[in-house]
């Protein structure tokens, strides 16, 4: 499987004012959270609001070791009290996904419905380790999760993947 990957986390002194951390941040955030959210609008609103936060507390923002990972989590943060809002208001007790349009190349289209079947904490660990290229331990502080916890998911989650994913290519 074959998923694109960004350039590693930028360093504090290479940040730059705020809109030159937004351009070169939103799009991999946004992307993050829409494979781990399994939600494209939900996933935008969420990176709106974790940039607009980001804005807003700058000073202190761009001082942390990992500031994309930051507002990764705060838009995950968002995204996750938005859907317990929603599911509350509207009695739901599961969370309902969007379909996504059907991507041009059947194997990114395969691995993405795999993503999407993976639990929510799964999804997140994955995404934060290998599309946002996060340490270890950054997924941690990101996740607010041990780092144990970290490779646990991470290592069920991939093994998962290869399951579905091989079981894919032999039908």
């Amino acid at each position: 499987m074959s998923i694109p990957t960004a350039s590693k986390a930028t360093h504090r002194a290479d940040l730059g004012t705020f809109p030159e951390f937004y351009r070169a941040h939103v799009h991999r955030v946004y992307k993050a959270l829409a494979v781990t959210l399994g939600n494209d609008d939900v996933a935008r609103e969420a990176v709106d609001e974790a940039m607009t936060r980001a804005y807003a507390r700058w000073r202190h923002v761009r001082e942390l070791d990992n500031p994309a990972g930051w507002v990764f989590r705060v838009g995950f943060n968002w995204a996750t009290s938005w859907w317990r809002k929603v599911r509350r208001e509207q009695g739901v007790l599961t969370e309902e996904r969007h379909p996504r349009a059907a991507a041009t190349d059947p194997a990114a289209f395969a691995a993405r419905a795999a993503l999407d079947r993976l639990p929510r904490a799964q999804r997140a660990v994955i995404v934060c380790r290998v599309l946002l290229e996060l340490s270890t331990a950054e997924t941690a502080r990101a996740l607010s999760i041990s780092e144990g916890t970290v490779k646990s998911r991470l290592s069920r989650g991939l093994t998962a993947l290869r399951q579905e994913l091989e079981g894919r290519s032999e039908s």
